[in-house]
């Protein structure tokens, strides 16, 4: 009889490193803000979207988007900034779903603007930047919750990020990485389910590490 307690298939852990490119794209406006958001690869709204994050990956709570915070601080369109910072970013499993939220939040906006749009001053125009993302292994590797909890310990914050928001997100599998593998590979549902429904964007990535540990440690009794 197989081990009941073993994952059908181990879990490996990875690492990702980030090299950003300028895309040679440029907004002066909401019009061609929004131009451009619509048309852009996925790699610049994740970019633009996650930035913040992952430059500042000890920061809580999750910070604006570079898009509201431009339409803030250059175009001091308050009312749009506002909305877009209230896109809830862990509400979607694509950048596609991501982007299009965006992009009617914008349009929604410029439907009842009235008068000259504001033109953002030289040298202060938003930059489009892509990401590219490199994934890397790690010596890491679980075939039990024990052994999963034992990597969580031991595995880098970019680790982390890589398994609970890139893989998720932009690799748009639905779930993150945890979730999935617990739920399907270990049979553990219900802790695969209480990792899933976990805001990600609230914590640390220490303070997630922490969560991920005292939940899947309940599971060992």
């Amino acid at each position: 009889m197989p081990d009941l307690n073993k994952a059908i298939n181990p879990f490996y852990f990875c690492t990702r490193l980030i090299l950003r490119e300028l895309t040679g794209i440029r907004a002066r406006n909401i019009k061609e803000l929004l131009k451009y958001i619509k048309t852009v690869s996925g790699s610049v709204i994740y970019n633009h979207t996650h930035q913040f994050l992952q430059q500042h990956i000890h920061l809580s709570p999750e910070p604006p988007n570079d898009f509201a915070y431009w339409v803030k601080g250059f175009l001091n369109e308050e009312e749009l900034a506002e909305k877009m910072m209230s896109i809830d970013t862990c509400g979607f499993c694509t950048i596609r779903e991501l982007r299009n939220a965006i992009v009617k939040t914008i349009q929604d906006h410029l439907a009842k603007a009235k008068g000259p749009l504001r033109i953002a001053p030289k040298g202060s125009e938003f930059y489009f930047v892509k990401a590219m993302s490199f994934v890397l292994p790690t010596p890491h590797v679980a075939d039990d919750l024990k052994g999963f909890i034992e990597c969580i310990k031991k595995i880098s914050v970019y680790s982390i990020y890589f398994h609970m928001f890139e893989s998720k997100l932009r690799l748009e599998k639905g779930t993150n990485d945890f979730s999935f593998w617990l739920g399907t590979s270990l049979g553990k549902a219900e802790l695969a389910e209480e990792i899933a429904r976990l805001d990600p964007y609230t914590y640390t990535i220490e303070e997630l590490r922490s969560e991920l540990i005292k939940r899947a440690e309940k599971y060992l009794k």
